[in-house]
């Protein structure tokens, strides 16, 4: 039992890297190289458009994008839009680029590399909106708090690619990222575009939120409800933690 065990491990960990070493031949698949310590401008950064594209479409960031289906299925609703997802985990991205590529979608992208580094990759004014789709909560010690993409860290990088009082979108399966995003936004004075605790029983469950991650299928399997947050994030103003205090009271 020990050695099947291990073996089907093994076998895992070789269709990961298969998938990974796939992924790297695709034309739209990027894997920016950076120094952690002194990341420089990707070659592409405020050339999207102009060098892959191929047009002047508004693009839009799915960041921690999984497999990539949401990004593909966006693409295919929207064809004057260009998409582009980003996660640090190539072998997931596989299954987005190869069905982009067999279903001839030519407004869609993906970057392999960390979203601490996505403002590498993008120009001021050079993104549209922002899509964030059920990423890790973050949850246990306050010092994880800024690892959150929904964080003023993570806000203020996000200033720096948008467009002045750009668009961003989180779906999320957790009570306390929901609940903590909500008190940044308050504390922050955003404006709310959209704002529900249950997705499903709300007037947005239409069109573009009807699209199903992988991961928001397993939810709702476990019978989670989906919240959904859609909000405006100008540039000229600096995003601040809010008070600390009890998430669960928000």
């Amino acid at each position: 039992m020990k050695r099947l065990k291990q073996n089907n491990t093994e076998m895992s960990k070789k269709q990961k890297l298969l998938k990974y070493s796939q992924s790297k031949t695709f034309p739209n698949f990027f894997e920016p190289f950076f120094v952690f310590t002194n990341p420089a401008d990707y070659k592409l950064k405020s050339n999207w458009n102009n060098e892959y594209f191929k047009n002047e479409n508004p693009i839009v960031l799915e960041l921690g994008c999984g497999k990539g289906e949401y990004t593909v299925e966006l693409a295919k609703i929207n064809p004057e839009v260009n998409y582009i997802g980003v996660d640090i985990k190539g072998a997931r991205m596989w299954k987005g680029a190869t069905d982009a590529i067999a279903e001839k979608i030519n407004n869609v992208a993906f970057i392999r590399t960390f979203i601490e580094f996505a403002n590498y990759c993008f120009a001021k004014n050079e993104v549209s909106e922002i899509w964030i789709t059920f990423p890790d909560p973050q949850l246990g010690p306050k010092k994880r708090i800024p690892k959150r993409l929904t964080s003023p860290a993570f806000l203020t990088r996000y200033q720096k690619m948008l467009i002045h009082n750009g668009i961003v979108n989180l779906k999320t399966d957790d009570d306390t990222l929901y609940k903590y995003t909500r008190q940044v936004l308050l504390h922050n004075n955003l404006e709310v575009l959209a704002d529900t605790n249950d997705l499903y029983d709300s007037e947005y469950f239409t069109d573009i939120l009807a699209i199903k991650t992988h991961y928001e299928k397993m939810w709702n399997k476990q019978k989670k409800t989906i919240k959904y947050l859609r909000f405006v994030l100008p540039d000229n103003i600096t995003i601040t933690d809010p008070p600390d205090e009890d998430e669960s009271q928000t």
